[in-house]
Parts: structure tokens; C-alpha cells; sequence
């Protein structure tokens, strides 16, 4: 298990990559954002995206889903998300597209309420197979010191 001690600022991890296809694209948002350029490939071509993208939505998601399976969902306790701040998508992901997050712990600090955890800020970056940025986060997380 990973503590707060081990999550010290510069230290990243990586996480197996993912493919996404069209009929993930269609199911996450035939359920959750049933919008027309992430259903209908012709009407899409017509939108901002030029072609079907996958929901934002979808992507952060399945970068959860990433962290969850890597080095990092070890943390003593769990991944338990405080905040989300500067979620970005600065292109569309694509049926095709392979995705591989990287996440950098980017500062750490004890709790002054309750000293036996801490609080990790990290940063996501999702990536294709092109190393373009599909999703980028910046998250405080609350983890258990091992002392504490």
C-alpha cells in the first residue's frame, strides 16, 4: 500500500493503455451524453469536432478507470478525491485512439485538522497514441500517513 510518505512531489506513474472504440463512444453517451457528435458519425461531421468524438465525460472516466488499475489506486484507503481543478480537453478523442495517463505528484501537506493524513495534489495528463493531451487534471486527493 501507498502511504502519504510515498507520494512525494516529482514522483510519477504511468498506467496500461486503453483503445477506445465506437461502441464504448456510443454507449457512454447514449447514458450519460447523448449529444450528436458522440452518436451520429454524419451529423458529426457537420459539428465543432469534424467527425464522432467521445464525451469528454467518457475520457476523464475512463482516465479513472487508468489510475484505479496503476501503482497509484494502492493508496492506503483509497483514491479519495477532495477536488478537481484546470480539467481540460484540448482535442477530441476518436474511436481508434489509444490513451495512456501519466500522473505527477506536484505537492503534499499534513492535514492541520487531522495529522494522521495528508493531502497529495497530482496532475493527470491522458495522452493518444500521437502523445497529444486528450484530458489534463489537477486533483487533491486525501491520503493516510503511515505514522499517523
Amino acid at each position: 500500500m501507498l502511504h502519504f510518505e510515498d507520494l512525494i512531489p516529482g514522483r510519477r506513474f504511468h498506467t496500461a493503455s486503453h483503445t477506445l472504440t465506437l461502441a464504448e463512444i456510443r454507449d457512454f453517451a447514449g447514458s450519460f451524453d447523448p449529444q450528436f457528435f458522440h452518436l451520429d458519425e454524419v451529423a458529426a461531421e457537420d459539428s465543432v469536432f469534424n467527425g464522432l468524438a467521445a464525451s469528454g465525460w467518457h475520457v476523464a472516466s475512463l482516465t479513472m478507470r487508468m489510475v484505479v488499475a496503476s501503482e497509484l489506486g494502492r493508496v492506503a484507503g483509497g483514491l479519495v478525491g477532495m477536488k478537481v481543478d484546470n480539467l481540460r480537453w484540448p482535442r477530441p478523442t476518436r474511436a481508434g485512439d489509444t490513451l495512456q495517463t501519466e500522473i505527477e505528484v506536484l505537492a503534499q501537506r499534513v492535514s492541520a485538522r487531522q495529522p494522521q493524513f495528508g493531502i497529495v495534489t497530482l496532475q493527470w495528463t491522458t495522452r493518444n497514441q500521437h502523445e497529444e493531451i486528450a484530458v489534463q487534471l489537477e486533483t487533491a486527493i486525501w491520503v493516510k500517513r503511515r505514522d499517523g
